[in-house]
């Protein structure tokens, strides 16, 4: 079993137990409000599309932004973690850890298990996005298998590999726990630190502290919150 995945999972599987309370794959959050990991991971493909110039009739020279990409991909993956908890609960095929050991035996999983890292050309990474988001749309019980297959297609493309999607997942993740302790729900929490998105701030103290564990990045983001709420 791979244990990245594993991890990825577990935190996913508490994450969304502490946002949507226990019961959250039967569908509904702990306030009654319809889950749909579908519509999530769709919705989350069209704003990856946004991170390039696909529009011919603005900004058509505008630069990838592979960075916010990159972001969008790893959101992705924490819905179609989701989805796939959902599913497997919803049909008695066991718990994250059987997720793990499904996941680790799919050959689409070895070519991002990689050190390669390169950005495929913009039309076929937004190709691939397409593919995901079809398969997110379809009214027939959802293909994981396919979807993941297409996923990972999508992360290789992207400039990722399994490290760089678990640093950067581990950050996002906690960084969503951050923001649900600090008003994210109340409309309180303050997005923008100093000019720089949560978000950026976040992949920063990555790159800055490669061996950080995840106590210690949110003990980063409380420190560098604190600053930013005296001005």
């Amino acid at each position: 079993m791979n244990n990245k995945i594993l991890l990825m999972l577990q935190l996913q599987n508490q994450l969304n137990d502490a946002t949507n309370g226990e019961e959250w794959t039967k569908g509904f959050t702990k306030n009654g409000k319809t889950i749909n990991w579908k519509r999530c991971i769709y919705m989350e493909c069209a704003e990856m599309v946004d991170s390039f110039a696909w529009k011919h009739w603005k900004a058509i020279d505008r630069e990838p932004d592979w960075q916010n990409h990159q972001i969008e991909v790893v959101d992705v993956w924490h819905f179609i973690m989701s989805l796939a908890i959902e599913e497997y609960a919803k049909n008695s095929k066991g718990g994250v850890e059987d997720i793990a050991k499904d996941i680790s035996n799919l050959d689409s999983l070895v070519q991002i298990e990689k050190d390669t890292l390169s950005f495929a050309e913009v039309n076929a990474v937004i190709e691939k996005v397409e593919n995901v988001m079809r398969i997110a749309l379809s009214k027939e019980s959802v293909n994981l298998e396919l979807l993941m297959h297409e996923f990972f297609d999508l992360v290789a493309m992207s400039g990722l590999n399994l490290e760089t999607l678990y640093r950067l997942y581990v950050g996002k993740n906690i960084l969503n726990q951050f923001r649900q302790d600090n008003g994210y729900k109340e409309g309180t929490y303050i997005k923008v630190w100093n000019d720089k998105e949560d978000n950026v701030v976040m992949k920063c103290i990555w790159e800055e502290k490669s061996d950080v564990t995840p106590e210690v990045l949110y003990a980063e983001l409380s420190k560098a919150y604190a600053e930013i709420q005296k001005k």
